[in-house]
């Protein structure tokens, strides 16, 4: 919120509705509020029956898509209104429960005359679910409106489920977004040399500008339904019958303030030609001599994060153009690919009259089909063809002025004044093209998963499987889903106005259609090219889902009015590029940002980031606006190789500070040993200095996990600091589990009653043999690494033995696969409960379109105690930051470690991170505080939580590196050597070796040995 005085009343306010919230569970069902109005349970259904709903549609035959419920009725749209005020709600819960396990009625907090709005409005927490009743007089299709305004949360885009009578009527409204509101901070414009409106913005001592830093401006927004995913252009409209109707609304990501819900129908948009004919009859004239230009970057106002300035240097065109500055003077591209996203634009035209409307834009992102944007000036679509308007693929930087099929320009009509122009990302005819790919690729998988279980992933070509038989729906499955391809593929055809490369996937996986449609039987010998195929159809499905378009400038002009492009000749280009190649071998590349020099008067200090250029590029924007100007130090900021910082450090070329320190992939074996065994071996050998000097270090631990530090602390010395964090899940797909009966594991012995049944399908359990498996083991059968001076192995202890024995029989016994990717058989249906790294999360939220809504993770299996309780302990994995022993400037980089890893700063860098590169860079940070910041839907944040309560952190020792090197020796041993290795002989043997290089090391470091 911004006024704190409203906060603290909020705070308030809130803990007051918690204690009548259990006060009202202890009355009757029916009790009046002061307000007059009476809280009514939801019938029959509680708020965990809304999240099952949710979490399972997608597998539930009985819910339609959009298209198919709308076929069911008569295309009846009453012109009624009805407006639902938010505070006549007739239910409201945020799902706690009372003693007897009952769902709690809550009152929700209320807001009057907020920000403008008259009236009373409803915070509706990220928790709620709230229910309102509506009266229809008409019976028909109403579409549904909300006035809401995007009160403070964790930044990104509210989601919400919306069902009608306790049911959902159809998939889309499972998961329905409202954007916020962003602006940067760039608010002060100037006219410059060639008199044109321009931001003044921030630059480094480069001369470069810096990226601005965005801000949400909330306002009050009314906004209809529309479909996430974007397969339906137009709002959702949902048909109601005469009578009282229920319309609920289920929280699912970030807090809403509602003022009202409407259900009305909106006034369909006419063509060009309807509407230019009511222009002209309103005696509308051509303007004259008129240019208005708008910096594109200079952008008002966007929907996400991710939109903001970007430095282009591909032409001398794009203005403002530098061969040696980085300059502010474009936006969108690829950051302006996803579905909804939208821009706006204020300008002002001097008299009213006929304008042309013109874009100096670039799409050379997506061959073969053009990107689509929805075109609205001061809120309304003014005619049809700018409800998608299409940007068609072009190599270069070219000028696109809005105009029909035949070239011709269109004319719009503005009045003389202010003006919004918004453009917003919509896949246009594209959309219905790739629902029928989408509907198509599900049913593939599943064609897929049928014929797995007859012949496994790797069928015998000489054996008769008899698929014919066994699968006597086969064929008419293939022939639905081939003449489902090859209407896409027409489709697209006609869209693109011809063949494209699009179409090659399509196409490749419609003729193999054609040859299973012959002889079902030919699955045998072609099962793998056809799993190929439909991964690729996947990732097809993932290109055409995004649409980038990036922007230099629009221009609003009379028709009269050449809008000349200037220099975007050969020669201009040419020049351009010549000088490029010089300050190519001028400019140091590697240095980020400001660049200051070591001085007296002021200190600076030298970080190395072992990342990307875009994350060194984010740090040191957060180092220039907060760091330096709290601290008055100077941080240099390179971007290198940190497999080179032992050896710069012994050259005396190191740098002061080094974070991000090996980052790894935790699906490979060396997990642990190469991510976290660095600080401390480094420590050990003086080469990074012991943070435990520092007064205020056990403050700073408090930001983290004990699991956390745990690898960073050796004999009470700290060598570093966390960044993040990360450890296993279970990862699981809900509609095969739903086909198969089965629910999701909660022990080790559950989950092998599973993979029996999983087996009988020719299906498996996903676990890859590493250590952070093993480790899970090992900590639930209470074991750990080392004796507790760490002075020996303690695997040799009845609980270790046990560990590896469970271990390694998940493999012999059970058969799971060692190598294969976990994560392409999860997406392929063949490993239906995987164990996987929690990041993978974001993975197949960005890049498995095929299975959206099909899975959900939860908390690792674990071992049932005594007294009943199941022990879930995992080990994590993470990255670190240290301060050099070779720096001079020990306490300033110490300032700077602590205001890196504060929950500040670490919550801004998550948020950066994700607006630059989307979900997939979402940040795995160590802080606790920062954790609870980032943007995860409800359900996954708490199964997230649930398993953090069990992390257990994994000590570091000398030689420690021979630990698992040598478990992984002795595991092949005995998953190889089946009929002869006996696992606790070849554990024994190889602890031999791991307490001889730990005596080993321990005498290098003059430490005294083990007693035993």
């Amino acid at each position: 919120m911004n006024n704190k005085k409203e906060k603290k009343k909020m705070g308030r306010r809130m803990r007051f509705r918690r204690t009548l919230s259990f006060l009202l569970a202890a009355t009757m069902l029916f009790t009046p509020i002061q307000s007059g109005k009476t809280i009514i349970a939801a019938e029959n259904k509680t708020l965990a029956d809304y999240e099952e709903i949710v979490g399972s549609y997608s597998v539930d035959k009985s819910i339609p898509r959009y298209t198919i419920y709308k076929e069911g009725f008569n295309n009846v749209k009453p012109p009624d209104e009805y407006t639902i005020e938010a505070n006549d709600y007739v239910y409201y819960t945020e799902g706690e429960l009372d003693s007897n396990k009952k769902e709690i009625a809550a009152i929700p907090e209320e807001l009057n005359d907020y920000e403008g709005m008259d009236g009373t409005s409803v915070i509706i927490s990220e928790t709620g679910f709230i229910e309102y009743e509506v009266d229809i007089k008409n019976a028909g299709f109403y579409d549904i409106a909300l006035t809401y305004y995007p009160i403070e949360g964790k930044n990104s885009e509210i989601q919400r489920s919306f069902f009608i009578d306790g049911e959902l009527p159809y998939d889309e409204l499972a998961l329905i977004e409202f954007s916020r509101v962003w602006s940067n901070n760039i608010t002060e414009t100037y006219l410059n040399e060639d008199g044109i409106p321009t931001k003044k913005w921030e630059k480094d001592n480069q001369g470069n500008d810096l990226k601005p830093t965005l801000y949400e401006t909330p306002e009050w927004i009314t906004s209809y339904l529309y479909d996430s995913n974007g397969f339906v252009i137009n709002q959702l409209s949902v048909y109601f019958t005469e009578g009282v109707h229920k319309i609920s609304m289920l929280s699912l990501r970030e807090p809403m303030l509602l003022r009202r819900i409407t259900l009305n129908n909106t006034t369909e948009v006419v063509d060009y030609k309807t509407k230019k004919a009511e222009w002209d009859g309103m005696n509308a004239k051509d303007t004259s001599g008129i240019l208005v230009r708008v910096e594109a970057e200079s952008v008002t106002k966007t929907s996400s994060q991710m939109l903001y300035p970007k430095q282009d240097q591909s032409s001398p065109a794009v203005y403002p153009s530098s061969t040696k500055e980085l300059l502010n003077n474009t936006i969108g591209g690829n950051s302006w690919r996803l579905v909804g996203q939208w821009m706006e634009w204020d300008f002002e035209v001097p008299e009213s009259g006929y304008y042309k409307i013109g874009f100096y834009a670039k799409q050379n992102f997506v061959r073969g089909i053009y990107v689509s944007r929805k075109i609205t000036i001061d809120g309304n679509v003014l005619f049809n063809e700018l409800s998608d308007y299409g940007f068609q693929y072009q190599s270069n930087w070219r000028f696109d002025t809005l105009m029909d099929e035949n070239n011709d320009a269109y004319k719009i009509y503005l009045e003389a004044g202010n003006h919004t122009l918004r453009m917003q990302n919509v896949l246009g005819e594209f959309s219905s093209i790739i629902g029928e790919v989408q509907e198509s690729l599900s049913k593939l998988n599943s064609i897929y998963r049928k014929i797995i279980r007859i012949t496994g992933v790797k069928p015998d070509i000489y054996s008769d499987y008899q698929i014919e038989a066994k699968l006597p729906e086969l064929e008419a499955e293939l022939i639905d889903v081939h003449n489902q391809l090859d209407f896409a593929i027409k489709h697209l055809r006609e869209v693109a106005g011809g063949s494209s490369d699009k179409e090659a996937v399509l196409v490749t996986m419609r003729d193999q259609l054609e040859d299973l449609i012959k002889d079902q039987e030919y699955f045998k010998k072609i099962v793998t090219s056809y799993k190929i195929n439909v991964r690729a159809v996947g990732t097809w499905l993932s290109g055409a889902v995004s649409q980038p378009l990036q922007l230099d400038a629009i221009y609003i002009y009379s028709p009269d009015v050449d809008a000349n492009i200037s220099r975007s000749s050969f020669w201009s280009k040419l020049w351009y590029e010549i000088c490029r190649l010089f300050y190519s071998f001028v400019i140091d590349y590697n240095q980020i940002g400001n660049v200051s020099e070591r001085g007296k008067e002021s200190h600076t200090i030298t970080l190395w980031v072992g990342t990307g250029r875009d994350q060194a590029n984010v740090i040191k924007s957060l180092i220039d606006e907060t760091f330096t100007k709290r601290t008055g130090i100077n941080v240099n900021v390179m971007l290198v190789d940190m497999g080179t910082l032992l050896q710069a450090t012994l050259a005396g070329q190191g740098p002061d500070v080094a974070i991000q320190l090996n980052i790894s992939n935790p699906t490979y074996n060396s997990a642990i040993q190469s991510s976290n065994d660095m600080p401390m071996n480094y420590g050990l050998r003086n080469a990074v200095a012991d943070l435990s000097q520092f007064s205020d270090l056990k403050e700073v631990r408090e930001r983290f996990f004990d699991s956390a530090l745990v690898p960073f602390t050796y004999d009470n010395h700290t060598f570093a600091l966390p960044e993040t964090q990360t450890f296993p899940m279970m990862f699981y797909r809900k509609d095969i589990l739903k086909e198969l009966g089965l629910t999701l594991p909660q022990t080790w012995d559950d989950v092998k009653v599973i993979m029996s049944v999983l087996a009988k399908n020719q299906m498996e359990f996903g676990m890859l043999p590493n250590e952070l498996n093993f480790l899970m083991l090992l900590n639930q059968y209470g074991g750990q690494y080392y004796n507790e001076d760490a002075t020996k192995s303690a695997l040799d202890s009845d609980e270790g033995i046990n560990a590896f024995k469970e271990y390694c029989s998940l493999y012999t016994e059970y058969k799971l696969d060692k190598v294969t990717s976990v994560e392409d058989r999860f997406r392929t249906g063949e490993c239906p409960i995987i164990i996987a790294d929690y990041s993978v999360y974001n993975n197949f939220q960005v890049s498995a379109p095929d299975i959206k809504g099909l899975w959900g993770f939860a908390p690792v299996p674990g071992m049932r105690k005594e007294d009943g309780t199941i022990n879930r302990n995992v080990a994590s994995v993470g990255s670190a930051c240290v301060i050099m022993e070779s720096s001079k400037y020990k306490e300033d980089s110490w300032e700077f470690l602590k205001w890196w890893t504060s929950a500040e700063i670490q919550t801004l860098y998550g948020k950066e991170m994700e607006s630059l590169m989307g979900a997939s860079a979402r940040v795995a940070t160590a802080n606790k505080e920062a954790f609870e910041s980032l943007p995860w839907p409800s359900a996954d944040y708490n199964a997230l939580k649930k398993q953090f309560q069990s992390v257990v952190g994994t000590r570091q020792v000398p030689g420690g590196y021979f630990t698992w090197r040598n478990i992984d020796n002795a595991f092949y041993k005995v998953t190889t050597n089946t009929d002869s290795a006996s696992a606790r002989e070849c554990l024994m043997d190889n602890i031999i070796y791991i307490n001889d290089e730990i005596n080993y090391k321990r005498k290098e470091f003059h430490m005294p040995l083990s007693n035993d």
